[in-house]
């Protein structure tokens, strides 16, 4: 087999991204999961670079097959589909990048593009000596910053055109005030080695396995290969390697996953591809237990191929029930979603008792709030599936036994709901049965509804005692105390914003609210009485408050054992 190992410089390689004049060009193979950097990933990157430290060696396949492949992007937005930057099968010569796209594909943004619209800039006076883990040399994706910021793309094309000594004479002239000699210093030392590590020296390497002049490299021996060099580390998760396996044999696979998940998600939850893969082999008749082996098999493949209409509906059918059943209308609401995969497989398997079948939402809410499906559930999903096939139906009081059975618990208790704090994913489960008519439409994430303090973050911190045991002055309520659910509540953006409460206490703000919404505080569960509004009295509204909620989920605790999911939300409106 035939492998070479190459270098070039940085700029060198940005510039032979997506140009098939360079040689035939860098691409990305479609059986690449999404760029998921996020812009402090991409800013690290670079002050590594100017640290000198080494850049992991890339793994290149160069070959003339018709390969689905895609461009990088340079303009990087999260809105975009991956979609846009597919290029038509050829049979010219590419180099696909089997390894190392995050690094490759962040040095195009910085290099070349922009990060949701804002470019990368250099603080050309950075550079002091700090910790191994503290960012050195400062690069940040911004609009239009002022000195010492320099935009990079343009300080690199300046330095490849002309000498550093021409690029710190027109830089000096942009300072604000006039340099010291410690900063003329500085900046003379930045931009010498932005020229060495970006345009002068060969500092990336790669790994060229040839399969143009050499007929070793087949897709077969490839995929295999981009298996082997991922699976080894955290870079790829297992959903990206069955996905290779599954794109080798099915060449629209990226395109209707992506449409998929674009429509699963289009109202605000965060179904990923990984969920669609185990989904899918769960509803073929292959376990949940997730293994890159399963889809080694051709015969898998090919029934997942011929069968991806019927998967995808059943998927699409109780995410849909999800949104529009249980009111879990967002990522932020739903803990897990492991436990609707025995429902997508009896939405696949009798589709003709999905409409009448009793119990999904109580099965739907009891198994979130309790995180019944919580851990490895991939023995429980099993034996719930069995249960739905031997059955032929599914029956929720047969699931919630085999639950228990396995050691989980679904009783939904007090400390259940009061032990629930700021922004962890029961509160928002919580706060969604609780508001069952929140209406925060248009639902723009500017516009989300906001968790918030009751009684503020500030005031709380400012409350101090004697500590009986050291007899020092001490906070008065710690983290768990002032996050607890009964100091929170769930506020419109313009509630919690500059005209709202903005940061006040209640006996502040309150008023105003009720003055212009009678139903205010029994929306809220807020007491009624304003002495319990004052700092001085915080735990005793702590009290009140906790006894109003548990009112409000008392019908629920009740359900637990005897009453369906439909008597329930009754209760809770």
């Amino acid at each position: 087999m035939s492998m070479q190992n190459n270098r070039c410089s940085i700029m060198k390689l940005v510039k032979s991204l997506n140009d098939r004049e360079a040689n035939g060009g860098f691409w990305l193979p479609n059986i690449q999961r999404p760029f998921v950097w996020k812009e402090e990933q991409i800013e690290r990157l670079f002050d590594s670079i100017m640290r000198e430290y080494p850049i992991s060696t890339l793994l290149v396949w160069r070959t003339k097959d018709s390969i689905k492949h895609r461009k990088f992007i340079d303009n990087f937005r999260t809105s975009q589909r991956l979609s846009e930057y597919f290029v038509p099968d050829n049979e010219h010569v590419k180099n696909l990048v089997l390894d190392g796209q995050q690094r490759s594909q962040s040095l195009f943004i910085g290099l070349r593009g922009s990060y949701e619209g804002r470019e990368l800039y250099f603080d050309v006076l950075s550079g002091d000596p700090v910790a191994p883990d503290d960012i050195r040399f400062r690069f940040r994706f911004m609009a239009q910053p002022q000195w010492p910021w320099i935009k990079l793309k343009d300080l690199v094309h300046d330095l490849e055109r002309e000498r550093p000594n021409k690029v710190f004479s027109k830089l000096e002239t942009k300072a604000t005030a006039q340099l010291d000699e410690a900063q003329r210093e500085r900046l003379r030392d930045n931009l010498d080695l932005v020229w060495r590590e970006f345009a002068h020296d060969e500092n990336i390497s790669y790994q060229e396995l040839d399969g143009v002049d050499s007929d070793a490299y087949q897709v077969d021996d490839v995929v295999e290969i981009f298996i082997r060099a991922n699976s080894g580390g955290t870079r790829l998760g297992k959903s990206d390697l069955m996905f290779s396996l599954v794109s080798q044999s099915w060449s629209e696979a990226d395109e209707s996953l992506e449409e998929l998940l674009q429509t699963l998600n289009q109202s605000g939850y965060a179904f990923e591809r990984d969920f669609v893969l185990k989904s899918s082999l769960v509803m073929l008749g292959h376990g949940a237990k997730y293994d890159v082996a399963k889809f080694r098999n051709p015969d898998i493949r090919e029934e997942f191929v011929s069968k991806w209409p019927q998967l995808s509906d059943a998927i699409r059918g109780v995410r849909d029930f999800l949104y529009g059943k249980t009111f879990l209308r967002s990522d932020k609401a739903v803990p897990s979603y492991l436990s609707l995969i025995p429902l997508i497989y009896f939405r696949y398997h009798f589709a003709d008792k999905w409409a009448n079948a009793a119990g999904r939402e109580d099965y739907i809410l009891r198994t979130m709030l309790t995180g019944a499906f919580s851990g490895t559930p991939d023995n429980l999903i099993d034996r719930c599936v069995k249960a739905i096939q031997e059955r032929g139906d599914f029956d929720v009081e047969e699931m919630f036994q085999i639950i228990r059975a396995d050691g989980r618990s679904l009783d939904v208790t007090r400390n259940t709901i009061l032990g629930t704090r700021y922004g962890k994913a029961q509160s928002h489960l919580i706060f969604n049965l609780w508001y069952r008519d929140f209406d925060y439409e248009p639902a723009l994430e500017g516009n989300l509804p906001q968790q918030d303090h009751i009684f503020p973050q500030w005031a709380l911190r400012n409350e101090k005692m004697l500590s009986p045991t050291t007899h020092r002055t001490v906070m008065k309520y710690d983290a768990a105390e002032r996050d607890q659910i009964a100091n929170l509540a769930l506020l419109t953006a313009k509630e919690n914003g500059f005209t709202g409460k903005s940061g006040q206490l209640p006996e502040q703000w309150l008023p105003d609210q009720v003055a212009k919404d009678s139903q205010y505080l029994q929306r809220h569960l807020i007491p009624a009485d304003p002495e319990l509004w004052k700092l001085s009295n915080y735990d005793k509204f702590i009290e009140a408050r906790r006894a109003l909620i548990l009112e409000k989920f008392k019908p629920y605790l009740q359900a637990a054992a005897t009453v369906g999911v439909e008597d329930v939300a009754e209760a809770l409106v």
